[in-house]
């Protein structure tokens, strides 16, 4: 999908998110809801807190492994353009050999 997907569509609840603190989920007339696991039977199978988390971590993790795999992120070991620990022990071994001899 391209674009940002349409959001609202929910009838009696809220879903809403922010970067910095997660999810947020709300009935549609503004009072706190929580979010959970139900299994086919009806089941409450896990709810609250830990479940809105463990959410928010699997959608963070799958929009950081697309962008991975995209090339969108790199993990450096240096900062970009810095030379690297390799690049500076052979920069001091080719000194060293160039160097005057006193």
């Amino acid at each position: 999908m391209i674009g940002i997907p349409k959001t609202g569509a929910l009838e009696h609840g809220c879903i809403s998110a922010n970067v910095t603190t997660g999810y947020r989920f709300t009935t549609a007339d503004g009072r706190p809801a929580r979010l959970a696991i139900i299994d086919d039977q009806g089941n409450v199978v896990e709810a609250g807190e830990s479940v809105a988390q463990e959410a928010w971590n699997v959608c963070i993790a799958v929009i950081k492994n697309f962008k991975i795999g995209q090339g969108h992120i790199v993990v450096h070991s240096a900062p970009p353009g810095s030379p690297s620990e390799s690049d500076r022990r052979s920069a001091g071994a080719k000194r060293s050999q160039t160097s005057p001899k006193r």
